[in-house]
């Protein structure tokens, strides 16, 4: 297994609170579509469209853009930095298999019975067939109501078996390395004849750069042995900086 434990790179916190009635309302190729809660649980929201865009305009304080992601070779949306690294994360975990911003609408009821509407940030589908649904917000800018959307959606997502969690920044080192292994995420680094000599050399612990020079000119090899750590074929220490003598191994099946 890889150094950092399955879906511990998206923890947060959101205790799930007694539900009423919901309603969830989804886009895709036939348009916007609205059903019940529990009938949702087939719906491949991993696939599905963002059910509202994200706005860019002079002068506004959330920088909003979208990222390739090697999981759906394909661009997702982020509305704010702090999306933008979880996005990086859920594409850098290798239990997750699909992801989709801004996946659905839920229509819930407050206690004091406001009807209200709630669209997480992020959708993810596990390779196991669960799902793990993330909203992102720093600790200090939940507001009441914010809380009463994320209680209300920690409590849809519960009915339906999913995970959920808001999720804070996470570590800087965590962040960084990821990032700069996202730079080597795409296939064209994975080199099959490379790859397996990579292999090979680092069955046992071995210092990055000495089991990169094994194989080869560092130039041509590294770019290959990066790809192998982002897709967690080979497994470092995530919580320190990734440098030239970190141990680098195989990762265990």
């Amino acid at each position: 297994m890889p150094d950092v434990p399955k879906l511990d790179l998206v923890r947060g916190c959101a205790p799930a609170v007694p539900g009423g009635e919901f309603e969830i309302a989804f886009a895709d190729e036939d348009g916007e579509q609205r059903l019940e809660l529990t009938t949702a649980w087939s719906v491949p929201f991993e696939s599905c469209l963002p059910v509202r865009g994200f706005p860019s305009y002079k002068g506004q304080r959330h920088h909003a853009g979208r990222w390739w992601t090697a999981t759906t070779g394909s661009l997702v949306g982020y509305e704010s930095w702090l999306e933008r690294d979880r996005l990086i994360l859920l594409d850098f975990e290798p239990a997750v298999v699909g992801i989709a911003s801004q996946p659905f609408w839920l229509f819930f009821t407050t206690p004091e019975g406001k009807q209200r509407s709630h669209a997480p940030d992020y959708f993810a589908r596990l390779a196991d067939g669960s799902a793990l649904v993330l909203d992102c917000r720093p600790a200090e800018r939940i507001k009441p109501k914010d809380q009463v959307a994320f209680d209300a959606t920690a409590s849809a997502c519960a009915v339906l078996g999913w995970r959920y969690e808001v999720v804070d920044a996470p570590s800087a080192t965590l962040l960084a390395n990821a990032r700069w292994l996202s730079g080597y995420r795409h296939q064209r680094n994975g080199v099959p004849d490379a790859a397996a000599a990579l292999r090979a050399v680092f069955t046992n612990p071995t210092r990055l750069l000495d089991g990169a020079e094994v194989v080869g000119d560092p130039i041509a090899v590294l770019p290959v042995l990066f790809h192998l750590l982002w897709r967690r074929e080979l497994q470092v220490e995530l919580s320190e900086p990734l440098r030239a003598d970190a141990m680098v191994t195989v990762a265990s099946a």
